[in-house]
Formats: structure tokens, sequence, C-alpha cells
């Protein structure tokens, strides 16, 4: 189930009902919404999963403007039911104006839902969003106590109160974070820490004190993540600021893994990683798959590489003898994944089988920004525009937005394929789904 806030009054609205679930035989529709549970007024999805873990729950219900009840009777885990998400309107959103806020750098004239910045402790706990803790609440902070509401995903940054007010834009509530971790900490809640480094401001030395006060709150806080900047070309009226060299992300690397020796030592963990970015700029070779100690935050870029190169791998190991039938692909991917990709297809040799690759550069947000996920279908177009393609074109899912179906640029795979006279498939980042694509199957 996914959601958040409802306006007015509170509750969650059904989305989808499944049927034969115990939702469907408590005769709930879509468009319903759930008010209470038991007595207990619902604020959101969090109070549904927090008052609905017991067996029978007796449902406060409105349906086109009437009040109703139903009473639903668990089987197991699973109700039945989907939530409607969260409308822009309804995201708690964040006030601060941070220096190297992506969200900033968007070019105009793109969906409005892009353009929203969401500091919402609830999506943090349910999705894994990053927030600055700045405009909590005390009511939100009691909440996230008693209702245990963890792990928590924090934007740190930095540490210092100076240095994070200015890289958060000198916003009007000033408020240090390391208390509120502390607190967040005593009362049992987990977290996971980000720190965005921005050349010249919160690198070197202030990096390396950041570092180890979140040490000193660990095992609460589990993991702290390090990733370089990202800067777009459309900057207007921001800061200036600067990416990583080569040679930094290569020294910066190395300064993380002497980090990891220590704290593996004197924590039990590695505690701190550079995001892939990090040794994919260096020119550094990815750590072994032991040392992302289970990928905890892969989410934030970190051994997403690594995994799905192993996994690759393992995946080609299996291959066919042959393929199926003759078959030439094109797969697109990133600048930055590039020459990993190239390796990796490189070990894709069937007989009956061709694969291209096109590395797209991205001039919708600039030349700065080279992953896959970022790619817009504006830019895949014009690389791709006169090339003999073959029979189909693979497309990173991870660039179509959820729901939507669509590139960033709101271009889709279907207008893709209409330009371009080919089939264009969007594919999962995972080595099995690109393996199966390669094969058409």
């Amino acid at each position: 189930m996914t959601s958040c806030a409802e306006p007015g009054g509170g509750g969650v609205v059904v989305a989808a009902v499944r049927q034969r679930t115990p939702a469907a035989r408590a005769g709930l529709r879509p468009g319903d919404r759930i008010v209470a549970i038991n007595g207990e007024r619902l604020r959101d999805v969090i109070d549904f999963h927090f008052h609905g873990g017991v067996a029978e729950l007796r449902l406060t219900l409105e349906r086109e403007g009437r009040a109703r009840s139903a009473l639903l009777r668990r089987t197991g885990p699973d109700l039945g039911l989907e939530l409607e998400a969260p409308r822009p309107g309804e995201i708690d959103t964040c006030s601060n104006k941070c220096v190297f806020c992506f969200i900033h750098q968007l070019p105009r004239g793109m969906r409005k839902s892009l353009y929203v910045k969401d500091d919402d402790f609830r999506l943090s706990f349910l999705h894994g969003n990053y927030i600055t803790l700045t405009d909590l609440s005390e009511e939100e902070l009691r909440r996230i106590e008693e209702q245990r509401l963890s792990p928590l995903y924090v934007s740190v940054h930095a540490t210092d109160p100076d240095l994070r007010h200015r890289l958060l834009g000198r916003p009007r509530v000033r408020r240090e974070i390391l208390p509120v971790m502390e607190r967040l900490a005593k009362a049992g809640i987990a977290m996971h820490a980000q720190i965005v480094l921005v050349p010249d401001w919160n690198d070197g030395a202030h990096l390396e004190r950041t570092v180890r006060e979140l040490a000193r709150l660990h095992p609460h806080v589990a993991t702290t993540a390090v990733v370089p900047v990202g800067l777009t070309n459309h900057r207007e009226r921001l800061p200036e600021l600067r990416t990583l060299t080569a040679a930094e992300a290569g020294a910066l690397g190395r300064t993380i893994e002497v980090w990891q020796r220590e704290f593996l030592r004197t924590l039990g963990t590695r505690f701190v990683w550079a995001s892939d970015e990090v040794y994919l700029e260096g020119g550094r070779t990815l750590p072994a798959a032991a040392a992302y100690e289970g990928f905890p935050v892969i989410e934030d870029g970190i051994g997403l590489v690594r995994r799905f190169t192993d996994g690759f791998a393992s995946a080609a190991r299996r291959l066919p003898a042959r393929a199926s039938r003759r078959r030439t692909v094109t797969v697109v991917t990133g600048e930055m994944f590039a020459p990993i990709m190239r390796r990796l297809l490189d070990r894709v040799r069937l007989p009956g089988l061709r694969v291209e690759l096109a590395p797209v550069a991205n001039d919708w947000f600039g030349r700065g920004i080279g992953v896959a996920g970022l790619l817009t279908g504006q830019d895949i177009g014009t690389r791709l525009a006169g090339l003999s393609l073959g029979d189909e074109v693979l497309v990173p899912a991870v660039a179509i937005r959820d729901g939507a179906g669509v590139f960033l640029d709101d271009v889709s795979p279907a207008d893709l394929s209409a330009s371009l006279g080919v089939p264009v498939s969007p594919v999962e980042t995972t080595p099995s789904a690109l393996v199966a694509a390669l094969l058409g199957r």
C-alpha cells in the first residue's frame, strides 16, 4: 500500500480492491475513505498500519458523502487493497533552499509534480526519502518516537551548525541536527545518514568531522553515504558550485576506505560508504560485494554497479549455446556507466545475436549528469536518430517515471518507437531482465 496524508480530516482513500481478499469480503470499494479503525481516527497510511495490525478491523468509512461501517477480518498480512498515493499538496514540503538542491536545477516547463520538494518524515519511513529534520514539530517528533517509525533517512551534509545552515540556504528555521538525531537515537530510532559532498564547502576536515560525529551515534546511525553533488546546466541565480575532479574523486575513495578499515575494527562495520560515481569518476576499482555488507542503502547509489556487474556475470554464464533467432539489439545507457556496460555486453557473444551499445549524453540537464536514470526521451531520440538500430531498442526502465510511463520530458517509449521506426522497450535494471531482453524473451 502507498499513501501519505489525505485532505479534509485525514483518513486514507482506497485506490483498488483485489477480488477474493479480506478487503473484498468486507465490501470495500475504490474511492472509500477509511477514517477510523476500531474507533481510532486515522491521519494517514502510517496510522492505518499502526492501528490495523489486529485480527479484526472495524472500519469507519465515508462513501459518496455518507458514513458507513465495515468489518474486515485478517487471514494473513495482505488485506487485498491499495491506497491512493498522496497528491503534491498533501506532502510536507521543504522550506530549505539547499545550495545544491536538484529540484532548483530543473529546467522550466516540466510536470508540476517534479518540482515538489518533499521533506516529509512519513515518506522517509515508508519509501526511504531523505529528510533534513529541520522542520519537524514537537508533535511529529513525539509521533516518530511513539510509533517507532524506523528507520529514517536523514540528509545531514554537515554536523557543524554554521556550515550546515549555509548549505541549507540559511533557512528561517535554524536547528542543529545532532541534538535531534541524539534524541531519536535515544528513542531507538534507526537512521541512515547522507552527505551530499560539495567541493570547497563540506569536504576535507569538515567531511571528517561529520563522519566521526555521526559514528558516535552508531548503531542508531547505521550507515553514512557520501554522494558527490550533481549539477545541471540550469543554475541561473544559484550559488556557484563545482563538481569533484577525477583526482579528488580518487582521493575521496581512498580516504573513505581508510575510515572503513578503522570503523570495521572499532564499530564492527565499515559504517561509511562512497557512492558508485566516486569510484567511476576517480577511475578506481569498485569494492567487492562483501564490502557493502548486504547493500543496506543501495537505492542511494551505494553498490548498485557492483551488484549489477556480479549478477550479470552470473547470468552470462547461463546463456544458451546460440540465440533462438537472428536478432540485433541496441542497448541505451548513460555516459557514466557506458564503459562498464560495454565490457559486460562483450560477454554476450552468441551466434545469431548482435548487440550494439548507445551511450547517451544528457543534454537536457547537462553533461555533468551521466546517470541512466535521468536520461530523457528527447536526448535518446537525438542520439539514435539515423542509426541502424536493429530489431529493438532497450532503454533503462529506471528512466521512466513510476505511474506516468514517460521519461522526465514527458516523451513515452511509444513516442520514441514511432519516431525511430523500431520497438523501444523499457528494461528493469537487473541482470536477469537485461539478459532476457537481449535474447528477446
